[in-house]
């Protein structure tokens, strides 16, 4: 490894400004955007769950189509254009809409963002160094994880004690703050060794099937695996606030996302170079258990320290799987295609945040918030078998 590379380099750090500040405005928004369909537009519990789900729904569609637009237009000119569309549905929130015309927002405001993140990914690894990649996308996924910690908590505190009207005010100028960074970004032309799903290889006489236009097929299991764990958080993410408002929990909750992201941080040194050592399984099969665990103990949850404890076994439990998922999914491909591997667990797990809400809003017309997070339990532990399945018996074949 060359320790002399530079890293963190101009373009490194506003990229990283950048996906820190979707990821914010994101983590900001699905927060309360239920709370506010239900408060202030009349919506269903199901019509709420659609409307948080609506924008992930978007941001997959974005990243799937995102490689037409590079193709015609460029990295450059696509990123500013997908950021000027995101500002510009950020406004929108600002007007009193019914339930029908903020599903429509919301899709196109995902769907922006995924234009957007996807144009980040790709310029990412373009401008760091080879011989220190793998550092330097762990202090990029940083950015995310900040961002994660900080929307929800924000999010909460505004609505507790400011409103719906500021959040959409606070949004709307991180938006203009985005496009202004992404004004300063240099991208350079991208290398032969970095492909994208528009790029067309003269030298590659084979045609590519329409599957692998899109996906990485070999990042598909794992991507399925990714898939079921975040329909099973999806849950927490889109009804914790209104969980705790029944259970009488709502300052405690402002914190939860925060406690969340912090067992995230803490773990990360730890299980990463674990990964390296003793492979995956060492991490999955505990991190499915610690979920299952942790969702089981929300179920059950009635005073601040369970809430808080629910929340860092989730940072320790989910948080590992999301990371370890989108490590396999990388390492299953070439090196050629390793954008669309990310794309393609990117894909599932926007998938499951996306769809998950809707479901999970329709059967809360039966049970209740406890007994969701319960049977979301059972279901984070069947993941194991599935896990198992699918990736965990090859690893020793596979070195993954």
């Amino acid at each position: 490894m060359n320790d002399q590379t530079p890293l963190w380099t101009r373009n490194f750090v506003l990229v990283s400004a950048i996906n820190f500040q979707l990821v914010l405005i994101f983590y900001l928004l699905v927060v309360v955007i239920v709370g506010y369909a239900v408060a202030e537009l009349g919506a269903s519990t199901a019509q709420a769950g659609l409307v948080s789900g609506l924008f992930i729904v978007g941001t997959l569609v974005g990243r799937l189509l995102v490689g037409q637009f590079l193709e015609r237009f460029g990295r450059k000119t696509t990123l500013v254009a997908g950021l000027i569309g995101f500002l510009l549905f950020s406004f929108l929130y600002f007007i009193h809409f019914g339930v029908g015309m903020l599903l429509f927002v919301r899709f196109m405001h995902g769907f922006m963002m995924g234009i957007a993140s996807s144009v980040l990914g790709t310029v990412i690894a373009q401008i760091l160094p080879p011989a220190r990649r793998g550092e330097g996308i762990g202090y990029y996924s940083m950015s995310s994880t900040l961002g994660t910690a900080i929307g929800p908590f924000l999010a909460i505190w505004m609505m507790l004690h400011i409103g719906y009207h500021s959040i959409f005010i606070v949004a709307s100028a991180i938006a203009v703050s985005c496009l202004i960074v992404a004004l300063l970004i240099q991208v350079p032309n991208l290398p032969q060794s970095v492909k994208m799903p528009s790029d067309n290889t003269a030298g590659q006489p084979a045609k590519p099937s329409f599957l692998s236009r899109f996906v990485e097929p070999k990042a598909l299991p794992i991507s399925l695996i990714m898939l079921l764990a975040s329909i099973c958080y999806s849950g927490v993410l889109s009804f914790i606030n209104f969980y705790a408002k029944e259970i009488d929990l709502v300052e405690t909750a402002s914190f939860f996302f925060l406690t969340y992201a912090i067992a995230i941080l803490i773990s990360r040194p730890i299980t990463g170079p674990l990964m390296d050592r003793k492979g995956a399984n060492i991490i999955m099969y505990p991190a499915f258990a610690i979920m299952g665990a942790a969702l089981i103990l929300l179920s059950i949850t009635s005073s601040s320290w369970m809430l808080l404890l629910c929340a860092a076994l989730l940072g320790f439990g989910y948080g590992n799987i999301q990371s370890v998922c989108q490590t396999i999914a990388v390492k299953s491909s070439s090196i050629e295609r390793m954008g669309f591997a990310t794309s393609t667990f990117f894909i599932f797990l926007d998938a499951g945040l996306g769809f998950g809400p809707y479901f999970i809003g329709k059967s809360l017309d039966y049970i209740s918030y406890s007994q969701l997070y319960l049977y979301s339990a059972f279901a984070a532990f069947a993941c194991i078998a599935v896990y198992f399945a699918l990736h965990g018996r090859y690893v020793k074949k596979a070195a993954a």
